[in-house]
């Protein structure tokens, strides 16, 4: 048995089998995933699984019978070891072989992982797939002193759903401000404010140098200021693409699995998509990794179709969300330090969005419960589109306007 063998069983492992077949692509397909778990969602795991409000069989992005159905074979719980790009080969390692014509890598990403003294202690949890939550769940009580290590999306939305359970919340950030990689200090600021009026503490320019076992189980956390006594720490420090074995077996790696604009690496048969890959844009005018499902979603249909002999090129607005508290952010494009910024509604009102122009032209949209400014401003960026700044800020002037 040949045909396509998949590497990987997350969102663009499984977009990626209904892609193929959607297209009339008649061959075996193999997906092979390290995790109990048939290929499934991963933002509600910060969110509505960790709070318990989603079912496991919910996270699943098709049904398991999708794939039968589908003619294609699942490998769960199964280690590559080895990629073979001569004689094109996979092998595990409990040694079995997967022969392919078409391999693609829908590896995905891994955490970072605390590398302090004490980092190995029970207690201390990463949160990245369902074996994580689970491991979570039953020190999620209220009263416990939860300690966060990072401020970015997975650390903040942690912190929404562990304050709403009643838990004792501290969030803490080595950077100046919680989001300082990914937004600006506008939107930085809002959001420390929602968690603060929540109850989270947030100790921003404070870095974690070690842990210690304390009395009972606990945690000492150590850092710059006054230790902190934890009953669990989740670390969200990041995630880091899986590569390793691309880079092993010849394919040019460099922040990701280096890939075409249709998604196909430096070996002719071989393919990336998601997480793992890094793509070119022209919209953006660089190289990027992009870590988000529409990317995993739309890089596995564009590896479908040049695989089936139709190839399109790949260059989408890239698109991320985050839900904390009743907040639904929504995020286009990406911004950079040196936009301007214009903001256009009251943060007051938990209801505006933040613009970002560069060269006049709308770059990027932070949308906070403000559907028609990110829908607008997705358009806006794809069209590199122009504004006037004031026009833009002002509530009176219709978003719809814009693209007229």
């Amino acid at each position: 048995m040949s045909g396509t063998v998949v590497i990987g069983a997350g969102q663009a492992a499984s977009q990626l089998v209904a892609s193929l077949r959607a297209e009339g692509y008649a061959q075996p397909i193999t997906v092979i995933g390290d995790e109990a778990y048939p290929p499934y969602q991963r933002p509600p795991l910060s969110k509505k699984f960790l709070s318990g409000e989603l079912e496991e069989e919910r996270l699943y992005i098709k049904p398991p019978e999708f794939y039968a159905q589908a003619d294609t074979t699942l490998v769960l719980g199964g280690r590559v070891e080895a990629v073979d790009l001569g004689p094109r080969t996979v092998t595990l390692a409990n040694g079995d072989s997967f022969p392919y014509e078409t391999l693609v890598f829908a590896t995905g990403s891994r955490v970072r992982k605390l590398t302090v003294p004490g980092a190995e202690l029970p207690g201390i949890f990463y949160l990245r797939g369902i074996a994580d939550v689970n491991a979570i769940r039953p020190h999620f009580e209220p009263g416990k002193h939860l300690v966060i290590v990072g401020g970015g999306y997975i650390g903040l939305e942690t912190a929404a759903v562990a304050a709403k359970r009643g838990l004792k919340v501290t969030v803490v950030e080595a950077m100046e401000r919680c989001l300082q990689r990914v937004t600006s200090k506008l939107m930085s600021d809002f959001f420390q404010e929602v968690h603060h009026a929540a109850g989270v503490t947030i100790l921003t320019s404070t870095g974690v140098h070690g842990f210690e076992a304390g009395e009972g189980g606990q945690i000492v956390v150590k850092n710059a200021g006054d230790d902190l006594v934890a009953d669990l720490v989740i670390a969200g420090i990041g995630i880091l693409p899986e590569q390793a074995l691309a880079q092993s077996a010849g394919l040019v790696c460099e922040n990701g699995i280096v890939v075409d604009e249709f998604a196909r690496t430096s070996d002719p048969n071989v393919y990336a998509a998601g997480d793992c890959a890094n793509l070119p844009s022209k919209l953006l005018g660089r190289r990027l990794r992009l870590e988000s499902v529409h990317n995993a979603i739309e890089q596995a249909k564009t590896a479908a179709l040049a695989i089936v002999g139709k190839p399109k090129p790949y260059d989408d607005v890239p698109w991320f969300w985050s839900d904390q508290y009743e907040l639904k952010l929504q995020i286009a494009g990406i911004s950079q330090p040196e936009d301007e910024v214009v903001l256009r509604g009251d943060p007051a009102t938990r209801k505006f969005a933040a613009f970002y122009l560069r060269n006049g032209a709308v770059a990027a949209v932070d949308a906070i419960n403000a559907a028609p400014e990110y829908m607008i401003g997705r358009m806006m960026i794809a069209q590199n589109k122009t504004v006037d700044p004031a026009r833009l800020a002002d509530l009176a002037v219709p978003m719809k306007s814009f693209m007229s």
